[in-house]
């Protein structure tokens, strides 16, 4: 699921009476099929036996009923199911003639966008950065005085001389105010179960300070220093014996740690107070006298602010929960920047002094437009604001007064990324889009823009493509923008090979990027397609609101309007898509394939969630309660079961092949959720492939280049072979 990073029956949503309309009960599994006789290695074997163990649960009168509840168990049983599961799946993904192929052009076009340089940060007069270089499993830290430096900078930290197998990740990194140390939160196989590090920048040397469990997949981690460099704040989740085991993935709460001490003494700041499902975000000032902390409360988007000062001193809270303050910045100025949808859904700009802040009395810098605000940046006299209009983006350029001075070059249907500021009006800024790769520039403040010599060196281009925005309309009318990448003059004859994705959910918005698996589809002859569902917020919190809690029905609407629209333009037909998407992406998966499954010819489903009844009784689960809603809550509880895709599979429907992968590492959606609703797909009859796909990775945070490049080829692997492309 997000943090940082996401099924009904087929027309509507379905509220049951619970006194008098219990839903039906789940028929049990057929019977367990002999063993299966020898076959090839290209042929299907059939799957392992999935015993039907009927568990039924009472929502407050709703009985639901679970035929599959032991795949919730990790004992030897269920590991010995799941590897028969990924046994199959690996004998038919592998058997595919095609497979050697299309491992080596993917790992072609991954490695072929070069060496890239990102997630920067000013600190001490240098630039830190992340440098990716294949054939390098990880990426490394690298500082320079110079920007293009970074091209060519020893590295600082990196994890592939920690771990040669790739399997260390950086979950982030912070460096001191003066830029002689660099924290890092370093975690295993994906599990994103951090302990931060602390490394002298000038020889790379680690020092014997760590902080254990600072990061989790559930909410996250967070570092920021003091501004002598002598320590840092950290995230700290609860140990072993303080909470019931439980919680141990709740209740995060801020602590200081002095460098050259016992972790032992570190001491308590912040956060006793806040909900058990909390996530601190923290980061110092430019100028090393401040801290931020932004406090999400889940997932869903309520979000509270508070404001201290490096010296000591009590924390002030500037923002609730209930405020609809986003993101906040201190400018040079000595104000506090806020970014805030209340009363203005498209998002306006306030400011207030930083010592003593108040946005309840906040100046409004830059007023709420058309467009959808979606990020800023302050330096000495300038106002960079990044707004949304659908998805593709725009930079305004403004002064301090909030006047508008002009606007920065970008490409045709861009994503702007992260906005960097130098000294004085100086920025550094990210600008690709689906044609053209990621670029960085400097810009002054006035007159044009000079690329820097960073950014994506690909061996691959899209000279012979362009870009279709279309609009698909929703169920109940809303107007829902798709992005078509494809080559030019492509035929209009409905047979073209064609993937759509989407995602819509915590308001994450999905912007134009640069991507080498539309190359594959197009040099498959094919179409890629991505769409802009609600649960987003691509045209505002009311399109993110238009799509949760009870409304998320609406997601699965659009994405099928958006599947429907493409066979409508005649760019392909019913026989030629594939649809897929992960995390929040793989319940739109499930629920579409549940309620429309004859509107495509194949399926992949990664780490994705299905029984929705559940999911909020196991730790991420409870993240997603204000993004998703509660079986507690009788309107939310019809609402989720009404769409649960594993509660909506039918027996003997002609679903298309499915293929659902999931991590045993997984800390953001449990690995029996892909369980269940493999068994569940399986025993409903259909003819179609239903392979379960268990890797020994995480959600795919942190996961080694060549890891990437093989999951890669399995997805477009089985999309291929069902497709009929060669």
């Amino acid at each position: 699921m997000k943090r940082a990073h996401l099924a009904a029956l087929p027309l509507a949503l379905v509220l049951f009476a619970c006194e008098s309309t219990p839903p039906p009960e789940l028929p049990p599994a057929p019977p367990p099929a002999p063993p299966p006789a020898p076959v090839a290695k290209t042929d299907l074997a059939p799957p392992p036996a999935s015993p039907s163990r009927p568990v039924t649960d009472d929502y407050g009168g709703l009985k639901v009923t679970d035929p599959y509840r032991w795949l919730e168990a990790d004992d030897a049983e269920v590991k010995a199911w799941s590897d028969a599961q990924t046994k199959r799946a690996r004998d038919f993904l592998d058997g595919w003639s095609g497979m050697p192929a299309l491992k080596k052009r993917i790992g072609e076009l991954k490695k072929g966008r070069g060496t890239e340089v990102y997630w920067f940060t000013p600190r001490g007069g240098r630039i830190f950065a992340l440098r990716m270089q294949p054939p390098a499993q990880q990426p490394v830290i690298v500082v320079a005085k110079n920007i293009d430096e970074l091209l060519t900078a020893p590295a600082v930290v990196d994890p592939n001389k920690i771990d040669p197998s790739g399997g260390t990740a950086m979950d982030f990194y912070d460096p001191s105010v003066d830029g002689r140390y660099v924290s890092v939160s370093l975690s295993k196989g994906g599990s994103e179960s951090g302990d931060v590090h602390v490394f002298e920048v000038a020889t790379g040397k680690e020092l014997p300070d760590v902080i254990a469990h600072v990061n989790e997949g559930t909410a996250g981690g967070s570092v920021a220093w003091n501004e002598k460099g002598t320590g840092f704040w950290y995230t700290r989740y609860p140990r072993k014996g303080e909470r019931p085991d439980a919680d141990l993935q709740f209740y995060q709460q801020v602590y200081f740690h002095e460098l050259g001490k016992k972790p032992e003494t570190d001491k308590y700041v912040f956060g006793k107070e806040l909900p058990r499902i909390a996530e601190i975000e923290m980061g110092t000032s430019e100028d090393g006298k401040h801290l931020l902390a932004l406090v999400k409360n889940g997932d869903g988007g309520e979000v509270a602010h508070y404001v201290g000062k490096t010296s000591g001193g009590p924390w002030t809270q500037v923002a609730s929960f209930t405020d609809h303050v986003e993101f906040t910045r201190i400018g040079r100025d000595n104000k506090l920047y806020a970014l805030t949808r209340a009363g203005a859904p498209h998002g306006k700009i306030v400011r207030t002094p930083i010592d003593k802040p108040s946005l309840a009395k906040a100046e409004v810098v830059v007023p709420e437009g058309e467009s959808t605000l979606r990020g800023f940046q302050v330096t000495n006299k300038r106002l960079y604001v990044v707004d949304l209009v659908g998805g593709p983006s725009q930079v305004r350029v403004l002064d301090l007064a909030g006047k508008e001075v002009g606007r920065l070059p970008l490409p045709t249907v861009p994503s702007v990324g992260q906005i960097v500021r130098l000294a004085g009006d100086e920025i550094l800024y990210q600008a690709e889009s689906f044609l053209e790769p990621s670029s960085w520039y400097r810009f002054s403040g006035s007159g044009a823009p000079v690329k820097t010599a960073i950014g994506t060196k690909a061996s691959f281009d899209y000279a012979d493509a362009e870009v279709l925005r279309e609009t698909c309309t929703s169920k109940d009318g809303a107007k829902v923008p798709v992005s078509i990448v494809m080559k030019k003059g492509t035929p209009r004859d409905g047979a073209r090979p064609t993937l759509l994705t989407g995602y819509g959910g915590y308001g994450v918005n999905i912007e134009p990027y640069f991507s080498e698996e539309a190359r594959l589809m197009l040099d498959k002859g094919g179409v890629w397609a991505i769409a802009n569902l609600r649960g987003g917020a691509e045209f505002g919190d009311a399109w993110h609101l238009a799509g949760n809690l009870t409304k998320k029905q609406n997601v699965f609407d659009d994405f099928a309007a958006c599947a429907k629209r493409l066979v409508e333009l005649k760019l392909t037909s019913k026989d030629k898509l594939a649809v897929t998407g992960a995390s929040n992406g793989g319940l739109l998966m499930g629920a579409f394939v549940t309620q429309h499954p004859d509107l495509a010819a194949v399926v992949v489903s990664e780490v994705g969630i299905y029984d929705m009844m559940r999911s909020e009784s196991f730790p991420n689960g409870a993240f997603n309660i204000t993004e998703f809603g509660t079986v507690k809550d009788p309107a939310q509880r019809d609402a989720l079961y009404a769409y649960s895709p594993y509660h909506h599979v039918v027996d003997g429907t002609k679903y298309p092949p499915l293929l659902l992968t999931t991590g045993v590492n997984d800390p953001r959606v449990a690995s029996w959720q892909s369980r269940k609703f493999a068994a569940r797909l399986q025993a409903a009859g259909g003819s179609a492939p239903v392979l379960l796909l268990t890797r020994d990775t995480g959600h795919g945070i942190g996961n080694p280049l060549e890891m990437q490049i093989a999951n890669e080829a399995d997805l477009y692997g089985f999309i291929f072979r069902h497709l009929g492309v060669d």
